[in-house]
């Protein structure tokens, strides 16, 4: 009696249950895994965004630096300019 169709059908009725939980627990260890993957992709982000930040303050303290040094030149080339004007002009009279 026990091994009769009702026993059959359990068996199989919870076989498919097994494989249904088979296929969901794999299921959620590839979505964990591809969660895992975009984290890291985040976190490479995150280190590339720091670094170029860092790059930019760098760049942008240069560029400071270079203005700085360009507007003494201009300066100091105005200057020479009305220097040699004025040599020239007391020399021509």
């Amino acid at each position: 009696m026990l091994d009769g169709p009702p026993l059959e059908k359990a068996t199989r009725r919870l076989t498919a249950a097994l494989d249904q939980l088979e296929a969901a627990v794999e299921r959620r260890l590839a979505q964990e895994r591809q969660e895992a993957g975009l984290e890291a992709q985040v976190q490479a982000l995150g280190v590339d965004r720091a670094r170029l930040a860092a790059e930019l303050d760098q760049m942008r303290h240069r560029a400071d630096e270079l203005e700085g040094v360009n507007r003494d030149v201009s300066h100091r080339l105005a200057v020479a300019m009305e220097t040699i004007r004025t040599v020239l002009g007391e020399s021509g009279r």
